[in-house]
C-alpha cells in the first residue's frame, strides 16, 4: 500500500471516530455517568475512600474473587533458572525457559527424556 493510500485510509478512519466521538459527546446517558463518576470521586476523596473500600462493603465476595481469578502482571514468580550440561560435549546450557535454540537441538536429537537426565541440580 502507498503511503498516500495509507494515509487517506487513516483519514477516513479518524473522521469516523470524531463523528462517533461527537455523537457520544451529545449523548445524555453518557453525561449523566460522567456527573456521576465526578460526584462519586468527590465524595470518596472528602471521606478518605478509595474504590476498592465501596467494592468490599458492596460485595465482600468480590475481592476474594479478583484475587483469585488471575494473576496480576508482574506479580509472578520468576522462573527458576536450570542448567543443563551435555556429557558427550561438557557443553552447558543455562535457561529460565524451553525455548532455548540449543536445548531444543539437544532434545531433537537425543530425545526429550535423555536431556531432562542432564539438568543439573
Amino acid at each position: 500500500m502507498s503511503k498516500l493510500a495509507e494515509y487517506r485510509q487513516l483519514e477516513k478512519h479518524l473522521a469516523e471516530q470524531l463523528k462517533a466521538l461527537e455523537a457520544l459527546k451529545g449523548d445524555d446517558g453518557l453525561k449523566k455517568e460522567i456527573e456521576f463518576e465526578t460526584k462519586l470521586r468527590k465524595l470518596l476523596e472528602n471521606y478518605g475512600f478509595s474504590l476498592k473500600h465501596i467494592i468490599n462493603l458492596l460485595d465482600p465476595l468480590a475481592s476474594a474473587r479478583l484475587q483469585t481469578s488471575a494473576p496480576i502482571a508482574g506479580k509472578r514468580k520468576p522462573r527458576e533458572l536450570k542448567v543443563y550440561k551435555n556429557p558427550s560435549t561438557a557443553e552447558m546450557v543455562e535457561t529460565k525457559g524451553g525455548n532455548n535454540k540449543v536445548l531444543k537441538e539437544w532434545k531433537a536429537k537425543y530425545g526429550a527424556d535423555v536431556v531432562e537426565g542432564w539438568l543439573q541440580k
